[in-house]
Protein backbone atom coordinates (compact mmCIF):
# COMPACT_ATOMS: atom_id res chain seq x y z
CA UNK A 1 0.00 0.00 0.00
CA UNK A 2 1.42 3.31 -0.96
CA UNK A 3 0.48 6.72 0.32
CA UNK A 4 -0.38 9.46 -2.75
CA UNK A 5 -0.76 13.25 -2.72
CA UNK A 6 -2.58 15.54 -5.45
CA UNK A 7 -1.57 18.46 -6.07
CA UNK A 8 -4.10 20.60 -7.47
CA UNK A 9 -7.34 18.39 -6.89
CA UNK A 10 -10.10 20.75 -7.67
CA UNK A 11 -9.56 20.27 -11.70
CA UNK A 12 -10.98 17.92 -14.02
CA UNK A 13 -7.63 15.92 -14.24
CA UNK A 14 -7.32 16.06 -10.66
CA UNK A 15 -10.70 14.45 -10.27
CA UNK A 16 -9.96 12.46 -12.55
CA UNK A 17 -7.08 10.89 -10.72
CA UNK A 18 -9.52 10.65 -7.71
CA UNK A 19 -12.04 9.10 -9.29
CA UNK A 20 -9.24 6.47 -10.22
CA UNK A 21 -7.05 6.16 -7.14
CA UNK A 22 -10.25 5.61 -4.81
CA UNK A 23 -10.74 2.35 -6.86
CA UNK A 24 -6.74 1.21 -6.53
CA UNK A 25 -6.26 -1.26 -4.56
CA UNK A 26 -2.77 -0.37 -3.41
CA UNK A 27 -3.23 3.15 -2.86
CA UNK A 28 -4.31 5.39 0.09
CA UNK A 29 -5.49 8.77 -1.12
CA UNK A 30 -3.52 11.10 2.05
CA UNK A 31 -4.00 14.53 0.73
CA UNK A 32 -5.59 16.75 -1.44
CA UNK A 33 -4.53 20.01 -2.41
CA UNK A 34 -6.71 23.24 -3.99
CA UNK A 35 -5.97 26.83 -3.15
CA UNK A 36 -9.33 27.88 -4.37
CA UNK A 37 -11.40 25.13 -1.89
CA UNK A 38 -8.97 24.57 1.31
CA UNK A 39 -11.13 22.75 3.69
CA UNK A 40 -14.11 22.52 1.74
CA UNK A 41 -15.35 18.57 0.80
CA UNK A 42 -13.33 17.38 -2.37
CA UNK A 43 -17.19 15.59 -3.13
CA UNK A 44 -18.39 19.75 -3.62
CA UNK A 45 -16.29 20.19 -6.90
CA UNK A 46 -16.18 16.37 -7.94
CA UNK A 47 -19.96 15.40 -7.24
CA UNK A 48 -19.18 12.28 -8.48
CA UNK A 49 -16.98 11.40 -5.57
CA UNK A 50 -19.82 11.47 -2.93
CA UNK A 51 -20.09 8.76 -0.52
CA UNK A 52 -16.77 7.55 -2.42
CA UNK A 53 -14.19 9.99 0.16
CA UNK A 54 -14.48 12.12 3.03
CA UNK A 55 -11.57 14.09 2.16
CA UNK A 56 -11.51 17.46 2.79
CA UNK A 57 -8.85 20.14 0.51
CA UNK A 58 -5.82 20.94 2.44
CA UNK A 59 -3.70 24.21 1.50
CA UNK A 60 -0.37 23.64 -0.01
CA UNK A 61 1.97 25.12 2.78
CA UNK A 62 0.03 21.93 4.99
CA UNK A 63 1.43 19.18 2.45
CA UNK A 64 2.96 16.42 4.23
CA UNK A 65 5.43 13.61 2.87
CA UNK A 66 4.31 10.72 0.95
CA UNK A 67 4.89 8.11 -1.06
CA UNK A 68 4.12 9.31 -4.75
CA UNK A 69 2.92 13.17 -5.37
CA UNK A 70 0.49 13.99 -8.23
CA UNK A 71 0.78 17.26 -9.29
CA UNK A 72 -1.73 18.75 -11.82
CA UNK A 73 -1.48 22.37 -11.74
CA UNK A 74 -2.19 24.91 -14.96
CA UNK A 75 0.70 25.09 -17.27
CA UNK A 76 3.64 27.01 -16.03
CA UNK A 77 3.36 26.76 -11.90
CA UNK A 78 4.78 23.76 -11.15
CA UNK A 79 8.16 24.73 -12.10
CA UNK A 80 8.62 26.79 -9.51
CA UNK A 81 7.16 24.88 -6.59
CA UNK A 82 9.23 21.59 -7.93
CA UNK A 83 12.20 21.84 -5.00
CA UNK A 84 9.83 21.85 -2.59
CA UNK A 85 7.67 19.16 -3.93
CA UNK A 86 10.44 16.62 -4.30
CA UNK A 87 11.05 17.07 -0.17
CA UNK A 88 7.68 16.06 0.04
CA UNK A 89 7.93 12.94 -2.10
CA UNK A 90 10.95 11.08 -3.63
CA UNK A 91 8.25 9.98 -6.64
CA UNK A 92 6.65 12.70 -8.15
CA UNK A 93 4.65 12.80 -11.54
CA UNK A 94 3.72 15.97 -12.99
CA UNK A 95 0.28 16.35 -15.44
CA UNK A 96 1.16 19.54 -16.48
CA UNK A 97 3.50 20.85 -19.68
CA UNK A 98 6.47 22.17 -17.41
CA UNK A 99 9.09 19.23 -17.81
CA UNK A 100 8.00 17.29 -21.12
CA UNK A 101 10.27 19.09 -23.08
CA UNK A 102 13.86 18.64 -22.62
CA UNK A 103 15.20 21.60 -23.96
CA UNK A 104 14.92 25.04 -22.50
CA UNK A 105 15.12 26.89 -25.53
CA UNK A 106 12.06 24.67 -27.21
CA UNK A 107 10.52 25.26 -24.24
CA UNK A 108 10.86 29.13 -24.56
CA UNK A 109 9.73 29.19 -27.92
CA UNK A 110 6.74 27.70 -27.66
CA UNK A 111 5.82 28.89 -24.32
CA UNK A 112 6.65 32.21 -24.42
CA UNK A 113 8.72 32.44 -21.07
CA UNK A 114 11.93 31.26 -20.05
CA UNK A 115 12.10 28.13 -17.64
CA UNK A 116 12.91 28.16 -14.31
CA UNK A 117 14.15 25.02 -13.51
CA UNK A 118 15.95 24.20 -16.37
CA UNK A 119 18.33 21.64 -14.93
CA UNK A 120 15.52 19.76 -13.62
CA UNK A 121 14.24 19.09 -17.48
CA UNK A 122 16.55 15.97 -18.09
CA UNK A 123 15.94 14.56 -15.12
CA UNK A 124 11.86 14.07 -16.23
CA UNK A 125 11.12 10.51 -17.68
CA UNK A 126 7.96 11.89 -20.90
CA UNK A 127 5.62 9.62 -19.68
CA UNK A 128 4.06 7.39 -22.28
CA UNK A 129 4.43 4.17 -21.06
CA UNK A 130 3.92 2.41 -24.56
CA UNK A 131 7.34 3.77 -25.55
CA UNK A 132 9.15 4.30 -22.43
CA UNK A 133 8.01 1.80 -20.45
CA UNK A 134 11.53 0.15 -19.38
CA UNK A 135 12.55 3.84 -18.30
CA UNK A 136 9.27 4.81 -16.33
CA UNK A 137 10.08 1.65 -14.12
CA UNK A 138 12.96 3.48 -12.80
CA UNK A 139 12.24 6.68 -12.86
CA UNK A 140 11.16 8.85 -9.76
CA UNK A 141 9.95 11.93 -11.73
CA UNK A 142 7.68 11.51 -14.73
CA UNK A 143 5.67 14.24 -16.95
CA UNK A 144 2.75 13.60 -18.39
CA UNK A 145 2.15 13.88 -22.08
CA UNK A 146 -0.40 16.71 -23.46
CA UNK A 147 -3.86 14.59 -24.57
CA UNK A 148 -2.85 15.43 -28.06
CA UNK A 149 0.12 14.79 -28.19
CA UNK A 150 -0.36 11.05 -26.48
CA UNK A 151 -3.14 10.08 -28.95
CA UNK A 152 -0.82 11.88 -31.81
CA UNK A 153 2.56 9.98 -30.67
CA UNK A 154 0.71 6.36 -30.36
CA UNK A 155 -0.87 6.67 -33.47
CA UNK A 156 2.69 7.85 -35.26
CA UNK A 157 5.01 6.03 -33.35
CA UNK A 158 5.11 2.14 -35.60
CA UNK A 159 4.87 4.05 -38.48
CA UNK A 160 7.66 6.09 -38.06
CA UNK A 161 9.80 3.78 -36.34
CA UNK A 162 9.36 0.56 -39.37
CA UNK A 163 9.59 3.69 -41.37
CA UNK A 164 6.49 3.03 -43.71
CA UNK A 165 5.72 6.73 -43.76
CA UNK A 166 7.84 9.70 -45.45
CA UNK A 167 8.76 11.94 -41.68
CA UNK A 168 7.90 15.26 -43.43
CA UNK A 169 4.71 17.18 -44.00
CA UNK A 170 2.67 14.92 -41.54
CA UNK A 171 -0.63 16.58 -41.01
CA UNK A 172 -3.14 15.94 -37.29
CA UNK A 173 -6.33 17.24 -37.67
CA UNK A 174 -7.63 17.26 -33.92
CA UNK A 175 -10.86 17.53 -32.80
CA UNK A 176 -11.29 18.41 -28.71
CA UNK A 177 -13.86 18.30 -26.34
CA UNK A 178 -14.10 20.79 -24.01
CA UNK A 179 -12.72 19.85 -20.78
CA UNK A 180 -9.48 19.92 -21.85
CA UNK A 181 -9.55 23.39 -21.48
CA UNK A 182 -9.91 22.98 -18.04
CA UNK A 183 -12.15 23.82 -15.65
CA UNK A 184 -11.28 27.75 -15.82
CA UNK A 185 -14.26 29.77 -17.97
CA UNK A 186 -14.02 32.22 -20.28
CA UNK A 187 -16.05 34.08 -22.64
CA UNK A 188 -14.79 31.27 -25.20
CA UNK A 189 -15.90 28.63 -23.29
CA UNK A 190 -19.61 29.71 -22.24
CA UNK A 191 -22.05 27.75 -23.11
CA UNK A 192 -23.74 29.38 -25.84
CA UNK A 193 -20.68 30.16 -27.48
CA UNK A 194 -19.40 26.80 -27.07
CA UNK A 195 -22.24 24.46 -27.71
CA UNK A 196 -22.89 23.27 -31.42
CA UNK A 197 -19.15 24.77 -32.18
CA UNK A 198 -17.09 23.07 -35.02
CA UNK A 199 -14.71 26.02 -34.12
CA UNK A 200 -10.96 26.13 -35.63
CA UNK A 201 -9.47 27.82 -32.87
CA UNK A 202 -5.54 26.86 -33.60
CA UNK A 203 -4.89 26.22 -37.29
CA UNK A 204 -1.00 26.06 -36.78
CA UNK A 205 1.51 26.29 -33.78
CA UNK A 206 0.03 24.16 -31.49
CA UNK A 207 2.24 23.53 -28.29
CA UNK A 208 2.02 19.87 -28.59
CA UNK A 209 3.91 19.65 -32.12
CA UNK A 210 7.10 20.14 -29.82
CA UNK A 211 6.50 17.08 -27.88
CA UNK A 212 5.13 15.25 -30.67
CA UNK A 213 8.62 16.19 -32.70
CA UNK A 214 10.22 15.58 -29.51
CA UNK A 215 9.26 12.25 -29.41
CA UNK A 216 9.14 10.74 -32.82
CA UNK A 217 12.81 12.10 -33.53
CA UNK A 218 13.67 8.23 -33.61
CA UNK A 219 15.79 6.69 -36.16
CA UNK A 220 17.84 9.63 -36.71
CA UNK A 221 15.36 11.18 -38.54
CA UNK A 222 13.18 14.23 -36.84
CA UNK A 223 9.81 14.21 -38.26
CA UNK A 224 7.84 17.87 -39.27
CA UNK A 225 4.17 17.28 -37.61
CA UNK A 226 1.61 20.26 -37.88
CA UNK A 227 -0.88 20.15 -35.89
CA UNK A 228 -4.18 22.05 -36.60
CA UNK A 229 -6.73 22.21 -33.49
CA UNK A 230 -10.86 22.47 -33.82
CA UNK A 231 -13.15 22.61 -31.17
CA UNK A 232 -16.14 20.33 -30.93
CA UNK A 233 -19.76 19.92 -29.27
CA UNK A 234 -18.40 16.88 -27.04
CA UNK A 235 -17.10 17.19 -23.14
CA UNK A 236 -14.41 14.13 -22.69
CA UNK A 237 -13.11 12.82 -26.29
CA UNK A 238 -9.82 13.61 -28.55
CA UNK A 239 -10.18 12.57 -32.48
CA UNK A 240 -7.05 12.75 -34.60
CA UNK A 241 -7.06 12.38 -38.29
CA UNK A 242 -3.80 12.59 -39.25
CA UNK A 243 -2.38 12.88 -42.96
CA UNK A 244 0.37 10.84 -43.97
CA UNK A 245 2.55 9.75 -47.36
CA UNK A 246 3.72 5.64 -47.66
CA UNK A 247 7.33 5.55 -48.38
CA UNK A 248 7.74 2.85 -51.03
CA UNK A 249 4.85 0.42 -52.92
CA UNK A 250 3.40 -0.75 -49.37
CA UNK A 251 0.23 -2.95 -48.67
CA UNK A 252 -2.64 -3.15 -45.76
CA UNK A 253 -1.09 -5.91 -44.59
CA UNK A 254 2.50 -4.08 -43.88
CA UNK A 255 0.81 -1.68 -41.63
CA UNK A 256 -1.12 -4.03 -39.59
CA UNK A 257 2.26 -5.72 -39.20
CA UNK A 258 3.74 -2.91 -38.00
CA UNK A 259 0.93 -2.07 -35.28
CA UNK A 260 1.39 -5.79 -33.79
CA UNK A 261 5.18 -5.64 -33.76
CA UNK A 262 4.61 -2.49 -31.74
CA UNK A 263 1.34 -3.08 -29.89
CA UNK A 264 0.38 -6.62 -29.88
CA UNK A 265 0.79 -7.00 -26.20
CA UNK A 266 -0.11 -3.43 -24.95
CA UNK A 267 -2.77 -3.35 -22.55
CA UNK A 268 -4.51 -0.36 -23.70
CA UNK A 269 -4.06 -0.03 -27.53
CA UNK A 270 -6.25 -1.05 -29.49
CA UNK A 271 -6.49 -1.28 -33.64
CA UNK A 272 -9.73 -0.16 -34.73
CA UNK A 273 -10.55 -1.09 -38.60
CA UNK A 274 -13.71 -2.87 -38.94
CA UNK A 275 -15.97 -3.62 -42.62
CA UNK A 276 -19.31 -3.53 -40.87
CA UNK A 277 -20.90 -1.49 -37.63
CA UNK A 278 -21.06 1.85 -36.75
CA UNK A 279 -18.02 2.24 -34.99
CA UNK A 280 -15.54 0.64 -38.15
CA UNK A 281 -12.90 3.17 -37.07
CA UNK A 282 -12.30 4.96 -33.58
CA UNK A 283 -14.62 7.03 -32.04
CA UNK A 284 -14.08 8.69 -28.69
CA UNK A 285 -17.38 8.60 -27.94
CA UNK A 286 -17.16 5.20 -26.74
CA UNK A 287 -13.89 5.77 -24.82
CA UNK A 288 -15.14 7.88 -21.91
CA UNK A 289 -14.05 7.04 -19.03
CA UNK A 290 -11.44 4.81 -20.07
CA UNK A 291 -7.60 4.12 -20.66
CA UNK A 292 -7.89 2.88 -23.94
CA UNK A 293 -6.04 4.56 -27.07
CA UNK A 294 -8.00 3.19 -30.49
CA UNK A 295 -5.98 3.52 -33.69
CA UNK A 296 -7.18 2.55 -36.74
CA UNK A 297 -6.23 3.67 -40.88
CA UNK A 298 -7.20 3.54 -44.19
CA UNK A 299 -4.43 3.44 -47.10
CA UNK A 300 -5.11 4.47 -50.60
CA UNK A 301 -2.29 2.32 -52.57
CA UNK A 302 -3.39 4.27 -55.79
CA UNK A 303 -1.77 7.52 -54.25
CA UNK A 304 0.29 6.75 -51.64
CA UNK A 305 -2.02 8.66 -49.02
CA UNK A 306 -2.32 6.56 -45.53
CA UNK A 307 -5.31 8.32 -43.14
CA UNK A 308 -4.27 7.11 -39.66
CA UNK A 309 -7.15 7.71 -36.84
CA UNK A 310 -6.85 8.47 -33.17
CA UNK A 311 -8.84 8.55 -30.36
CA UNK A 312 -8.67 8.88 -26.29
CA UNK A 313 -11.04 10.10 -23.39
CA UNK A 314 -8.34 13.42 -23.34
CA UNK A 315 -9.12 12.92 -19.34
CA UNK A 316 -8.43 8.74 -19.48
CA UNK A 317 -5.14 7.99 -21.63
CA UNK A 318 -4.87 11.82 -22.54
CA UNK A 319 -4.53 12.56 -18.69
CA UNK A 320 -5.20 10.88 -15.42
CA UNK A 321 -5.63 7.17 -16.80
CA UNK A 322 -1.95 7.31 -18.27
CA UNK A 323 -1.00 8.74 -15.13
CA UNK A 324 -2.59 6.07 -13.10
CA UNK A 325 -0.42 3.63 -15.66
CA UNK A 326 2.76 5.30 -14.93
CA UNK A 327 2.13 4.77 -11.35
CA UNK A 328 1.37 1.26 -11.62
CA UNK A 329 4.69 0.88 -13.70
CA UNK A 330 6.43 3.07 -11.18
CA UNK A 331 5.74 1.12 -8.14
CA UNK A 332 5.43 -2.67 -9.58
CA UNK A 333 1.88 -2.94 -9.71
CA UNK A 334 -0.22 -5.02 -12.56
CA UNK A 335 0.12 -1.73 -14.75
CA UNK A 336 -4.16 -2.15 -15.46
CA UNK A 337 -5.12 -1.64 -11.57
CA UNK A 338 -7.37 0.92 -11.39
CA UNK A 339 -8.24 1.31 -14.81
CA UNK A 340 -10.20 -1.83 -15.94
CA UNK A 341 -13.49 0.51 -16.90
CA UNK A 342 -13.79 -0.83 -20.44
CA UNK A 343 -16.42 2.57 -20.85
CA UNK A 344 -20.32 2.69 -22.06
CA UNK A 345 -22.51 2.12 -24.84
CA UNK A 346 -24.95 3.42 -25.55
CA UNK A 347 -23.77 6.85 -24.10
Amino acid sequence: MITVSVVGGSGYAGGEVLRLLLSHPDVRLQQVTSQSHVNELVAITHPNLRGRTDLVYSDLVDLESCDLLIVSLPNGLSMAKMPGFRKMARRIIDLGADFRLKKPAVWEEWYQTPHRQPDLLSDFIYGLPEIHRNVIKKADLVAGPGCEAAVSILSLYPLIKNRLIKPENIIIDAKMGSSQGGNHFSFASHHPERANVVRSYEPTRHRHEAEINQELSINGESPRVFVSATAIDMVRGLLVTIHTTVSGNLRETDIWQAFRQEYGSEPFIRIVKQKQGNYRFPEPKILSGTNYCDIGFELDQSTGRLVVIGAIDNLGKGTAGNCVQCMNIMFGFPETWGLEFAGLHPI
